[in-house]
């Protein structure tokens, strides 16, 4: 299976976060090195706009057989025609027809090839279309409120109505963590979604989840990290 990581050079929460050094190793190497490593994947693309992390990229034996265009690397760029855009090159270059592929995101370094291999494993057992990695949400949905134009509070609408329950009284939720995809071409060419009535989950430990978006992400990841070195 094609594996895309996907790494724009503009991040603005970490700047240069996908190869700002974490636990010895750029950020974008741990994905890189965990899907190598994987059974099932037979090429690992990394798309970027950025030659630095292009080359990093290539230092940890990916490939990178283009570079991204401009149009693709802005703030507002669709994530679904970057991948499609990845996918049509593989295809173009090679002349096979890729039905399926797997997007692994770089600032999820704790998903390591074990997930991979797991995700792989229950995605051909379901006959599924498409897998999404999941972990369970922090909060109950009816948890959550929003502020109106004179700042008082309304709940948000979500879950089980306006009542505050204690969170064993809920529903468990989930939220995609962003660490494993299993798309269908067809799929995201024509209806531009992930999701459809196949679409199974693929459910993560919340500690293997930590996606990368701000500073202390880093520090939350780099901690789990380190206890994991130690616990080996």
């Amino acid at each position: 299976m094609l594996c895309i990581i996907p790494a724009r050079g503009g991040s603005k929460g970490v700047p240069g976060k996908n190869i700002k050094e974490i636990c010895g190793k750029p950020l974008i190497a741990w994905t890189i090195e965990a899907a190598k490593k994987a059974k099932g994947i037979d090429r690992v693309i990394v798309t970027t706009d950025d030659e630095a992390i292009a080359n990093v990229a290539r230092e940890y034996g990916a490939e990178v057989p283009f570079m991204r265009p401009a149009e693709l690397s802005s703030d507002t760029a669709s994530a679904i025609d970057v991948y499609l855009h990845a996918t049509e090159f593989v295809m173009n270059e090679t002349g096979q027809q890729i039905e399926k592929f797997m997007v692994l995101l770089p600032t999820v370094p704790l998903r390591n090839e074990i997930h991979i291999e797991e995700a792989l494993a229950q995605f051909e057992a379901d006959g599924a279309t498409t897998l999404i990695s999941f972990a369970e949400a922090e909060v109950p949905a009816s948890w959550y409120h929003k502020l109106d134009e004179n700042g008082r509070v309304h709940n948000a609408g979500f879950g089980q109505g306006i009542t505050m329950t204690n969170r064993q009284n809920n529903e468990t939720y989930i939220v995609p963590n962003g660490a494993i995809y299993i798309l269908d071409y067809d799929l995201l060419k024509t209806k531009r979604t992930y999701y459809c009535d196949n679409t199974v989950a693929y459910i993560m430990k919340r500690e293997d989840s930590i996606d990368i978006d701000y500073p202390i992400d880093f520090e939350f990841a780099k901690c789990l990290m380190q206890k994991r070195f130690e616990n080996k």
